[in-house]
């Protein structure tokens, strides 16, 4: 059996040699290839990783916090070894993150098929890897030309000490914008109310909407004899993405592949995750390990892509996400009406209606086809929904997507009843 100490220099050797091995395989761009390396690599990180945690278990102090006049030898060799240890778990972790990315990444773009039969990049294997074929998806999610540039061998800080300058500032930036907590934004509202019943006085305590009539609900709940006073207002806090391994290697993928806009390709591309995906979809993906599924708060990230926008105002980006993940919650049990609506083209429909763009510039952002974008805008009126979760003012952009003739559009108004 293995020594604690040999399996860290085991890891160290098995996360060097990944890196120099997926670097020569992004020479020859096969997503085939690419996925069955990475599952398999992941696979055995994965079981490092266990066995890792099991020895090591919390780590030690840093030799830092000790005085100098006091340092025993001793301790100090222990202390090190606690170190090395703490940063090979380290660097696991980080590693395993990257290749999960890449794995959801080409999972999101592309359907691999084993004959006419679709299967996961986890039954590719040593003996089917020739006969698989990837078919790339209408819709793609994320950038693929981030792959080459992700932490695969973990080492974050070593690989961005190879960068220039600017790269290593634009991974300083892209990082700051993702560790940034969101703009506190009040969401509801905690009260406690004393009123009575049968006689007695009772007392409860419920949420209410920020912007609700708390006088004219409690009266609808309770009668006329309640008073009532506010123990806290429940906000809405805390950064988009709550774990540092993809902050880290997003940000170096970004400022690699574009220094200049590489903090704004990454915006447009959450925004676009966001838009084209449905809640349920996005606690599956893995695209962005432990990002928000909805976004409640302002984040500044969101803005970048938007700055040229004749209307553009803080939180413009942020405000649309907010608008889409809120009718998401309204849709809830709709979702019937409109089914042969993918999701995609869906949140190219929210898009339309909750912005001031029209269908060709929708089409452009969310990189979505336009006739399909059409198609789910004449399908969504026909299925009355726009009324429902729309603005009076919105409602308006939908009228181009109504039957033209007189008779479909009194069909139209019997079927919405």
């Amino acid at each position: 059996m293995t020594t604690t100490e040999e399996l860290v220099a085991q890891v160290n050797k098995i996360l060097d040699d990944i890196g120099i091995d997926l670097g020569e395989l992004f020479e020859d761009f096969d997503p085939v290839r690419l996925a069955y390396t990475l599952s398999r690599n992941a696979s055995l990180l994965n079981d490092l990783r266990e066995e890792l945690e099991r020895r090591v278990g919390e780590t030690a102090p840093s030799l830092r916090f000790m005085d100098k006049k006091n340092r025993d030898p001793h301790l100090q060799w222990i202390y090190r070894k606690k170190h090395n240890r703490a940063l090979a778990l380290e660097r696991l972790h980080s590693a395993i993150t990257a290749h999960k990315m890449a794995l959801a990444l080409l999972s999101a773009n592309y359907t691999f098929k084993l004959g006419r039969k679709e299967i996961p990049i986890d039954a590719i294997t040593k003996e089917n890897i020739e006969k698989v074929k990837a078919v790339e998806k209408p819709v793609k999610l994320g950038r693929l030309e981030i792959l080459p540039h992700l932490a695969y061998s973990g080492d974050v800080l070593r690989l961005l000490s190879k960068e220039s300058i600017e790269v290593r500032e634009a991974f300083k930036f892209i990082k700051g914008k993702l560790r940034e907590k969101g703009t506190i934004r009040t969401k509801s509202i905690r009260i406690e109310v004393e009123y009575f019943e049968n006689n007695r006085l009772k007392k409860a305590r419920l949420d209410l909407p920020a912007n609700a009539d708390i006088e004219m609900e409690l009266r609808k709940r309770f009668g006329r004899r309640f008073r009532w006073r506010v123990l806290t207002f429940v906000k809405t806090k805390g950064v988009l993405i709550n774990n540092h391994y993809t902050v880290d290697n997003l940000a170096l993928a970004y400022a690699s592949l574009d220094p200049e806009k590489g903090a704004e390709k990454l915006g447009l591309d959450l925004f676009r995750y966001y838009f084209l995906t449905s809640e349920t979809e996005r606690v599956s993906l893995g695209l962005y390990p432990d990002i928000k599924l909805c976004v409640d708060c302002h984040y500044s990230i969101f803005d970048l892509p938007f700055k040229g926008e004749a209307d553009f105002r803080t939180g413009y980006g942020s405000m649309l996400i907010i608008r889409k993940c809120e009718m998401e919650s309204q849709l809830s049990g709709k979702r019937a009406d409109i089914s042969m609506i993918p999701n995609y083209v869906l949140g190219g429909v929210l898009l339309y209606g909750i912005s001031n763009w029209d269908e060709k510039k929708v089409s452009e952002i969310l990189e979505i086809p336009l006739e399909s974008l059409e198609e789910g805008l004449r399908k969504f009126v026909i299925s009355g929904l726009h009324k429902v979760i729309f603005t009076e003012d919105e409602i308006k952009k939908f009228e181009k997507f109504m039957p033209k003739s007189d008779r479909a559009r009194e069909f139209l108004a019997l079927l919405q009843g």
